[in-house]
């Protein structure tokens, strides 16, 4: 395989004609920006909390923020509702040792930040920023957003991405 993996989140994205002069020879136009980011920007900001919490700090992004976090797809076996064996599916969300903060998940504000830090075949889902960081508050667990990676070797490669693949087919 030599063509890189990209999410297939940009397949159901419409295209955007490129601005007259401004397209490379030989490229069709780029792909439409997220309907996710759209979503976030357009919505009014969230009121106080009825239970008395305080809104989220300045810099803080608000609570329902979409992000792009580092995750695969798992399942174990069960039995299904007709009492036969089924795979049950779940998502995996990665986790990282920071240097400081000791284990850490990365959530990135957008696929293309995910993947200049991750590389480009990272698997990843998107979530919520506030429900993400609460579960994983609960278990010890320190969200950092957009954070800075050091340079070096991809977490994940397209063959890792086709093991996988074959591994969910089962």
């Amino acid at each position: 395989m030599t063509a890189p993996i990209r999410s297939r989140l940009l397949d159901f994205v419409e295209p955007v004609p490129e601005p007259p002069g401004e397209a490379a020879p030989g490229q069709g136009p780029r792909p439409r920006r997220s309907a996710l980011l759209d979503l976030a920007e357009s919505a009014p900001p969230p009121p106080p909390a009825a239970d008395g919490r305080p809104g989220p700090r300045p810099g803080v992004p608000p609570y329902h923020t979409p992000v792009c976090v580092p995750a695969h797809p798992r399942s174990v076996a069960g039995t299904g509702t007709d009492g036969r064996p089924a795979r049950v599916p779940f998502i995996v969300v990665e986790l990282f040792e920071h240097p400081t903060q000791g284990t850490v998940a990365f959530a990135f504000s957008s696929p293309a930040r995910l993947a200049a830090a991750l590389g480009e075949a990272q698997p990843w889902v998107a979530s919520s920023l506030g429900p993400l960081a609460e579960e994983l508050d609960g278990r010890g667990i320190t969200v950092l957003l957009d954070p800075r990676v050091a340079p070096g070797e991809a977490n994940w490669r397209p063959e890792d991405l086709a093991a996988l693949a074959q591994e969910v087919r089962r």
